[in-house]
């Protein structure tokens, strides 16, 4: 009697214990999912505040000449022909706003005889009709410039991809033609490279050939950082007071040359 009653206690000892790891087991999964669900919830609050500038079916809130910017597919389209070949560049300009500090995500695809640009904190050329000069996120369909940091009809490279520089004013820059004699080679004089970001012909290889890229510019106080595929090509800190802008018109341009054919879609701007 007494060895089938210590059997018994240890059999309901055991299930006692079995089903004490199960309960645990269950409570701590549980737990588990619920903080699984907690991290998921977080994350679209994070969100990334970017807004769309181009509705991919109109041309509303963006100036440009028609015979060379279009929609089509849902893209901004820029093309020139053999019979509609430049005399100087052309820009399609937003109309809504010139940020200051700002983040702008696009992605792009250019023809290999293709060269175009991202201009921003620029300013309007009266005497010109849809050109702009100031900063630009360089791009071409021979992967020659594309990233770099170009000063349209200003101080011209700033940077070449690959580079972290520090930008400087010219010497006597109230002296009038100071800022183009200070333009060697089409590259600004008074810079400083600070920091290799990679190796140029390295860089390259991140950028896809006619087909879709991705951009990012990330432009701060007095530091401009290019991405093109989430790989920063270019950091400029322009500490040029004379000569730098804080904000300004944004635009995209067709170049003068061969004919070409840019596209760009999911522009997206976000102010900082």
């Amino acid at each position: 009697m007494c060895k089938n009653s210590c059997e018994i206690f240890k059999f309901l000892t055991n299930v006692f214990l079995v089903l004490s790891l199960v309960f645990c087991f269950q409570s701590c999964k549980e737990k588990k999912q619920e903080a699984v669900t907690e991290v998921s919830n977080e994350m679209p609050q994070k969100g990334d505040d970017f807004v769309s500038i181009f509705d991919g079916k109109t041309l509303t809130g963006w100036k440009g000449d028609a015979n060379y910017w279009r929609v089509e597919n849902g893209n901004l389209v820029g093309e020139v022909t053999p019979e509609t070949l430049l005399k100087r560049n052309t820009f399609i300009i937003w109309q809504e706003g010139q940020p200051g500090d700002f983040e702008l995500k696009l992605e792009f695809k250019i023809t290999e005889s293709g060269n175009s640009g991202i201009n921003y904190r620029s300013d309007l050329i009266d005497s010109i009709p849809n050109a702009l000069k100031g900063y630009q996120a360089d791009i071409d369909g021979k992967i020659r410039y594309t990233g770099q940091n170009y000063e349209e009809k200003k101080r011209a490279t700033l940077a070449y991809r690959g580079e972290k520089v520090k930008i400087q004013t010219q010497d006597n820059p109230d002296v009038a033609g100071s800022l183009r004699g200070n333009v060697k080679k089409n590259c600004w004089q008074s810079r400083e490279v600070i920091d290799s970001l990679g190796e140029s012909d390295s860089l390259k290889t991140k950028i896809k050939s006619e087909d879709w890229n991705e951009v990012h510019l990330v432009i701060k106080g007095n530091r401009l950082q290019h991405y093109v595929n989430g790989v920063l090509m270019s950091d400029v800190i322009d500490e040029d007071t004379i000569n730098r802008k804080l904000k300004g018109h944004l635009g995209v341009q067709v170049h003068v040359g061969p004919p070409m054919k840019v596209e760009y879609r999911n522009i997206r701007l976000k102010h900082l």
